[in-house]
């Protein structure tokens, strides 16, 4: 658990940074042209938030309900916002595709037991980043 906790530390101390790629990939991506035109702010703030906080919900069990209730509203928000489904879907995987290109770089997988804990740590994260899609997914199409 104490590279699984390093990760996080990465993570969280680099969100900025990571917040930052995210937007490049997103206003980039042609799966997500609403984002291209979208408020800078308004995205790093979004982004921010979710890797800044993203070991408070990896590191310990995450209550399901608040998972539930912060991704089903940020659903809602998109559809109102005027964003596809599949665009939110897309932003959402290229959360996590940022987080893990940037944990690939910091090359901390020395031994096994290292890589059985990163893959342990992907593993949360993907499930993770599941919930909160199907959650996204729920919110959008309550509208």
């Amino acid at each position: 658990m104490v590279l699984s906790k390093k990760l996080v530390e990465i993570i969280e101390h680099n969100a900025d940074q990571l917040s930052k790629r995210w937007i490049e990939l997103v206003q980039a991506d042609e799966c997500t042209p609403t984002y291209h035109t979208y408020d800078e702010e308004k995205l790093y703030d979004r982004a921010f938030s979710v890797y800044s906080h993203l070991g408070e919900w990896l590191l310990t069990e995450p209550n399901q309900k608040e998972l539930a209730r912060t991704y089903t509203e940020l659903g809602r928000q998109r559809h109102t916002e005027g964003f596809q489904l599949s665009e939110l879907l897309q932003a959402l995987i290229l959360t996590r595709r940022v987080l893990w290109t940037k944990i690939q770089m910091e090359g901390l997988f020395d031994t096994a037991l290292d890589l059985n804990q990163a893959l342990d740590l992907r593993n949360q994260t993907i499930r993770f980043f599941d919930r909160a899609m199907v959650c996204a997914a729920r919110g959008y199409e309550s509208v």
